[in-house]
């Protein structure tokens, strides 16, 4: 009766995400980077009258920064510690925070220290301890570093609600996941060297509602294949929520409440980072190091639906940039600056452009442009169609690992050193 009672509360909530203004998780509002704004800023640089204001973060972290209201909030962590060596070492203690800055004046309005970690894992030079991008709704973000710990915070006091610390894994170079929400829970994947699952919290308490191992034959003994970054998706199919989870070697849909596996596509790669996405009766999952690196699958049935893969291809994939879906168009930016457009129910390449830089950020999409932010600072803006045209190219002083976020008619963009609000003020 008690486990009814609680599925019945969980089923009265609102889920989490939708069109209220707020950039509220990676990826935005709907977890697939596209913003319904009008009007955004379109030529800029960092020293131009389109800079509302330029905020210095000092540190590292890749994670990207979320708005609601007039918080902006980003995680943040120190320099690593062994920059020039992939060999694990000892490291010395290190604190992870979250920083809240106001939207209007780039005021820094919280620092909140999260965690004290004695005794960090190694982590890679091109990772950071704090790349995971944060979840934030009324009253509360949900900050996660990986093994390290996952922090509820009040916003408006800074004051940390809950933690958790318990969850374990060995990230070999680093965490990279972020937390999703849905209805009253909190999810977060941990897919190490050493382990591989995936949890469900009770967001108001922190306490497990469920957890599982992600159960599969890997086909390999090398924890470094078993990896995986990925941030799972939420999407509706026949009427149905699911929980779509990419990892090393296949993708699982999960019943969101229970944990049950509803279907599993095999897909091969390891390293998987983008996030899915739903559309045209199509998941659309970048598998990582794989041969097939980006599949196309319809989401029906149960059990092993290998078979149900419509379309795959190699062609230009990204291994850390996410994608965009828009219509039957998919666009993506590849990690050596090839942005390519295909048809999303076929696979078939219908453009395909070099552009300078190197992207692991995820590019966004609103009004009818899509923006990629390069490592070396540029912010390439093209059309979001059938025909490449490039509209601008921006440059600023820093590069970019961060995804950009949106803020009504403002783009808010962090670099490796600051966080920018830019704007058209003509």
């Amino acid at each position: 009766m008690r486990r009814f009672v609680f599925a019945l509360t969980l089923a009265l909530s609102s889920f989490a995400y939708g069109d209220d203004g707020s950039w509220n998780q990676f990826r935005g509002p709907h977890g697939d980077g596209i913003s319904s704004a009008k009007g955004l800023p379109v030529k800029f640089s960092d020293d131009s009258k389109s800079v509302v204001w330029k905020t210095p973060i000092p540190g590292r972290a890749w994670s990207s920064p979320v708005v609601l209201g007039n918080q902006i909030w980003v995680t943040n962590a120190p320099e690593i510690q062994n920059p020039t060596n992939d060999k694990p070492k000892p490291e010395k203690p290190i604190v992870l925070s979250a920083v809240c800055v106001d939207l209007d004046t780039g005021k820094v309005l919280h620092d909140v220290k999260l965690f004290e970690v004695e005794k960090p894992q190694f982590t890679h030079v091109t990772n950071s301890y704090a790349s995971s991008t944060p979840f934030i709704e009324a009253g509360r973000l949900y900050a996660h570093f990986g093994s390290y710990g996952t922090a509820c915070v009040d916003t408006a006091t800074g004051k940390k609600l809950w933690e958790r610390t318990d969850f374990v894994c060995d990230h070999f170079r680093g965490a990279g996941s972020s937390p999703v929400v849905y209805k009253d829970l909190v999810f977060l994947c941990f897919d190490g060297y050493d382990k591989q699952y995936i949890v469900a919290l009770v967001k108001k308490s922190g306490k497990t509602v469920w957890q599982k191992d992600r159960d599969i034959d890997f086909g390999t003994d090398n924890g470094d294949a078993k990896k995986a970054y990925c941030t799972p998706q939420i999407i509706t199919v026949e009427g149905r929520d699911l929980l779509v989870s990419p990892f090393a070697a296949a993708t699982i849909a999960y019943e969101p409440l229970s944990g049950d596996r509803v279907w599993m596509v095999r897909h091969g790669g390891m390293n998987a980072a983008a996030r899915p996405l739903y559309g045209n009766g199509l998941v659309y999952i970048n598998a990582g190091d794989a041969s097939n690196a980006l599949v196309a699958v319809t989401p029906s049935g149960s059990g092993d639906i290998t078979n149900n893969i419509v379309w795959k291809t190699s062609k230009q994939t990204p291994k850390r940039a996410s994608q965009i879906l828009i219509g039957d168009l998919y666009f993506m930016m590849n990690d050596g600056g090839v942005a390519t457009c295909l048809n999303a129910k076929t696979g078939e390449v219908i453009w395909s452009e070099r552009l300078p830089g190197a992207y692991w950020s995820s590019p966004i999409a609103a009004d009818g442009l899509i923006y990629c932010c390069s490592q070396e600072g540029h912010v390439q803006i093209f059309k979001a169609d059938k025909k490449f045209e490039l509209v601008a190219e921006n440059k600023f002083g820093d590069g970019f690992n961060a995804s950009p976020a949106v803020a009504g008619k403002s783009l808010i963009l962090r670099s490796k050193s600051h966080l920018y609000r830019i704007e058209n003020r003509e």
